[in-house]
């Protein structure tokens, strides 16, 4: 069987344009494979092709072309497989009014063809924090609770990938930290997931992987540490002990006064060292009370692969 959770090969979705429009090209041939067991990041600006990506995988958008494999089987061949291998929590919380949180869960596993004897509806709402919440109805709970649901309602049939489409959005902190916790269980036990969030600290704390898409094509894929090693961008922010009065200059530097009177030194650490900075800064006649450094994060890459949208 095969090693990864999900394969795309040539994938493309393109929609008919109304009368006298042109077509839009929401997928333009994308590649990507995600393992198993890992937690992989989606990541791109709005409109990047994400959500069309997503319900192309939970089987609710028919792609134009290419080859959807999950878990190992082909979406074309076996889509009753492929389907049940995968569970979706959606941005939107479209939930039933009118169906208590265990009434949700029972009816989504019936959807999946779950037996009776083999539901966990009382489990889920337990690991959810809605167990006090079991018989009220849907239309009662807040948000927070809504979202959580959505999250309960995408495990009744004991998925093998668990897809979060911007799960924290929105949230409150301990919302999202009870989130992440569930999550990371989820992810020990094997469950693969994979998650498209805006908090790109977020991502760069829980994801193994990520691919960042745009316009439709597979910009970056790589490890979480690999892309953020591909900006070798350095900042050294100075704290000098009296006013600045020159800036500091040299070759691969760009220096700017701060208004707290911090000067930061911008630089390539594979063309500028640091001691060439410092130098710079001691030429400049800068006593200095206070240093520090600070490398790029995964927003300084996004932004930089995103920069043409």
């Amino acid at each position: 069987m095969s090693e990864d959770a999900i394969r795309l090969e040539a994938l493309r979705k393109t929609y008919k344009g109304r009368k006298g429009q042109p077509e839009k090209h929401a997928l333009k041939g994308i590649d990507l494979t995600v393992p198993r067991g890992s937690v992989f990041g989606l990541l791109g600006p709005n409109g990047a092709g994400k959500s069309t990506l997503i319900n192309i995988l939970a089987g609710l958008v028919l792609k134009t072309s290419g080859k959807v494999s999950i878990w190992g089987f082909d979406q074309d061949e076996n889509p009753r497989q492929s389907r049940a291998s995968i569970g979706v929590m959606p941005q939107e919380l479209n939930l039933d009014p009118f169906f208590s949180p265990h009434g949700a869960l029972e009816v989504q596993a019936g959807l999946y063809g779950v037996p009776k004897a083999e539901r966990y509806s009382d489990e889920i709402l337990e690991m959810i924090g809605l167990a006090d919440k079991a018989d009220a109805y849907a239309r009662t709970l807040s948000g927070g609770m809504r979202r959580r649901l959505l999250l309960g309602k995408a495990l009744v049939h004991r998925p093998s990938i668990l897809v979060l489409d911007e799960p924290t959005a929105g949230v409150d902190i301990e919302l999202r930290q009870m989130l992440w916790e569930n999550i990371r269980k989820l992810n020990a036990q094997g469950m693969t997931i994979i998650l498209t969030t805006h908090y790109l600290e977020e991502a760069e704390e829980m994801c193994d992987e990520i691919a960042i898409i745009n316009q439709g094509e597979v910009v970056a894929r790589d490890s979480t540490s690999n892309l953020l090693g591909r900006l070798d961008a350095r900042a050294m922010v100075v704290h000098p002990a009296a006013a600045v009065t020159t800036l500091p200059s040299g070759p691969g530097i760009e220096a700017e006064l701060r208004t707290d009177g911090a000067v930061v030194l911008r630089y390539h650490s594979q063309t500028t060292s640091a001691e060439a900075v410092l130098e710079a800064v001691r030429t400049a006649g800068i006593s200095i009370r206070d240093v520090k450094t600070e490398e790029a994060d995964l927003e300084d890459v996004f932004l930089a692969l995103t920069a043409s949208s």
